[in-house]
């Protein structure tokens, strides 16, 4: 029978068990991450003091840790130590089973249910969030900031905000604007109840959208009392010129989500000419324009027509979702109409936008940006590695640019698949999802992973997971 040890500094009770020391180890830490008696965060003794307290060596104490670091469970930080990883899920009816005595810590509500790894797009990762450098902006801020700049604002925010924002659109998107024409959001989704709300008061009974998209989009168009019509997709990405009774079309022009493609440039050209010539409005989501890797950025539609494309931006994939905060460019015509929409004062906070402005006018955006593009971009040839060396028949596609990418399947192994991540922890996307329920395109089976999303010590056990459940 193995022989209990006391791990010194944490109440803990570990039974390494089997002939391997570093798998038995490795093993019992796991099963103590996982039954919630080593809670998220707690340090973990040097490697020289449990080895002296398990009387094995301090290499064996050490490969465990490692392996637990790949895998996602711990994380290793110079000066910091050996912790548990934040967001590692427990099972609160297996910490009543290990004897545990007293109630079970309450956990945050925004980590009930939380995978072991996640692999879903639609977020950056949190953990690179550039803390140092946006406490230096924010400081800057409290200093200087005018009293009476705390109180009910401009609808269309920060006039700081919007001329920061309209020179670096500028310069690195191409968007041609004055900061009169910039509106201030709560987030993309707040952007866009806001257009819905002022083309339904304009008379529009439709809106056009991509096959694949996003369904809470199409929502909050539908919500506002249009009707969603998909338009088709085929391999030149999104083709606009079907849209014949819409009042404006949501593209992602690009790189098209989920499917990761830029709309070809032909296609570019014919979008624009249907809005000439319709009147029609093109709503130009460009969520994920900062990074780009094998291929020259793509600009912003907006550029080549400001009259008759919203541009609409965000900091959810570039910083953090947290932040709430998007913002619109609008054509003459209809940047009054959509600052009434928002309302008769600000709705974002003041002091995160100043935050924004000051962030950008510093430089540090531009610096986080080409600091993650570096990152993202090791991950996504690391996954590409992978998957040729353990799973070669699925191909994967939209690597170009953006923060995830397309793994096409073998027919009728979607749904097995993502179940099976399911029941080890793992958190994928079917592409299903993203499909219009009216989209007429032959339905495709894939999988979205977003590479971006992983914390960075996460990142070597999620893409493990990922290969294991692939066919």
């Amino acid at each position: 029978m193995a022989k209990p040890w006391a791990v010194p500094g944490v109440d803990l009770h570990l039974e390494p068990a089997g002939p391997q020391p570093r798998k038995g180890l490795t093993d019992a830490l796991r099963e103590a991450v996982r039954t919630g008696r080593l809670a998220p965060g707690t340090r973990l003794p040097s490697s020289r003091a449990l080895a002296a307290d398990l009387g094995i060596a301090r290499n064996t104490v050490a490969g465990a840790y490692a392996d637990l670091v790949a895998e996602g469970w711990l994380t290793a930080r110079q000066g910091s130590g050996t912790r548990v990883a934040p967001g590692v899920p427990s099972t609160p009816s297996r910490q009543r089973e290990s004897g545990r005595r007293g109630p079970a810590p309450r956990p945050h509500a925004g980590d009930r249910d939380r995978p072991a790894f996640d692999l879903r797009a639609g977020s950056p990762d949190l953990s690179a969030f550039p803390r140092a450098e946006w406490l230096r902006s924010a400081r800057r801020v409290l200093n200087a900031v005018p009293y009476h700049a705390l109180g009910y604002g401009d609808p269309r925010g920060r006039a700081e905000l919007r001329t920061a924002l309209a020179g670096y659109l500028a310069r690195a998107r191409g968007v041609r604007t004055d900061p009169d024409r910039v509106l201030v959001c709560s987030g993309f989704v707040h952007a866009l109840r806001i257009l819905g709300t002022v083309l339904r008061a304009r008379g529009a009974r439709t809106a056009a959208v991509e096959s694949y998209g996003l369904p809470p989009s199409w929502s909050v168009l539908e919500g506002a009392g249009l009707r969603t019509a998909p338009l088709p997709f085929d391999a030149l990405g999104t083709d606009p010129t079907a849209s014949t009774e819409a009042a404006a079309v949501l593209l992602t022009p690009a790189h098209q989500f989920p499917m990761g493609v830029p709309l070809h440039r032909d296609r570019r050209a014919a979008v624009l000419d249907w809005a000439r010539r319709t009147g029609g409005l093109v709503l130009e989501d460009d969520y994920d324009g900062e990074f780009r890797y094998d291929r020259q950025p793509v600009g912003a539609l907006q550029g080549l027509d400001p009259d008759r494309v919203v541009y609409l931006g965000t900091a959810s994939k570039s910083l953090a979702p947290g932040l709430r905060l998007a913002w619109m460019v609008l054509p003459p015509g209809l940047a009054e109409e959509a600052a009434a929409a928002k309302g008769a004062t600000d709705t974002c906070g003041v002091l995160d936008q100043l935050t924004l402005a000051d962030f950008l006018t510093s430089g540090a955006y531009d610096r986080h940006v080409r600091s993650a593009r570096l990152r993202y971009r090791r991950r996504r040839d690391a996954l590409v590695a992978a998957l040729a060396a353990r799973a070669p028949d699925v191909r994967v596609t939209g690597i170009a640019a953006g923060l995830h990418a397309v793994l096409r399947l073998p027919p009728g192994t979607e749904r097995p698949v993502v179940q099976a991540a399911a029941w080890q922890g793992l958190a994928l996307q079917g592409l299903s999802r993203f499909r219009h329920a009216d989209a007429v395109a032959e339905p495709l089976d894939a999988l979205v992973v977003g590479y971006g999303t992983p914390p960075q010590h996460g990142w070597t056990g999620a893409l493990e997971a990922l290969c294991r459940v692939l066919p």
